[in-house]
């Protein structure tokens, strides 16, 4: 049985060594930026505001992280409005997010590849992070939540980007670390790098696509 899982393995690696995409999508939490904390204490801050009880950072990361705001608010029967007040305070808090060691150096060393942001932040406080910093000059294309009808777990961002880029999904790696992001590129069609969670290929550290890519 281990025998035929080490050929397994040995044969897949050899797949993932010869994959040339024509682009990468990032998502930007959780996959370039730690953000998660900053995010979830402003959502309960907006929630507390408009008297609705706060919720535990567990049930945040099992039901909600990753996915789109609104929908979120959708799925706890509120309106749009305590949208606005959570993006407001997040927008005014960012010294809470926190970027990963390695992020920096993995895109610089990924630069003869086409990249690009497509993620469920609003456009504002996406191009804040990314300015804050200073990588947003590595990215090709920054689409947000704002620049479709509907976000992740939807593949209509992944779709517009390869649009934008004039690539198809099939030659598109796509790298998240949620449930939304996997679903949003196995649904366009690309492969699907998950970072500490279940896709094509899964990775621990930004820097491993490095190995994978090159």
């Amino acid at each position: 049985m281990l025998d035929l899982w080490l050929k397994e393995v040995c044969k897949r690696v050899k797949i993932i060594m010869r994959i040339k995409p024509s682009a990468i999508f990032f998502d930007l939490d959780g996959v370039l930026v730690d953000s998660l904390d900053a995010w979830w204490i402003a959502l309960n801050y907006a929630l507390e505001s408009f008297s609705h009880a706060a919720i535990s950072r567990n049930e945040f990361i099992k039901r909600y992280w990753g996915h789109d705001l609104n929908d979120n608010l959708r799925r706890i029967g509120l309106s749009s409005d305590v949208g606005i007040f959570c993006n407001d305070f997040y927008s005014r808090n960012l010294d809470a997010v926190r970027i990963y060691p390695d992020t920096r150096d993995t895109l610089q060393k990924l630069g003869s590849y086409r990249k690009v942001v497509i993620t469920n932040t609003p456009k504002n406080c996406a191009f804040q992070i990314l300015k804050r910093f200073d990588i947003e000059k590595y990215f090709d294309l920054i689409i947000t939540s704002d620049d479709v009808k509907r976000g992740k777990p939807s593949p209509e961002i992944v779709f517009k980007a390869c649009a934008a880029l004039d690539v198809s999904p099939k030659d598109v790696v796509l790298v998240g670390d949620t449930d939304s992001d996997v679903r949003a590129g196995k649904a366009a069609g690309c492969m699907v790098v998950g970072i500490h969670i279940k896709a094509d290929i899964t990775i621990h550290r930004l820097s491993e696509l490095i190995r994978i890519l090159e």
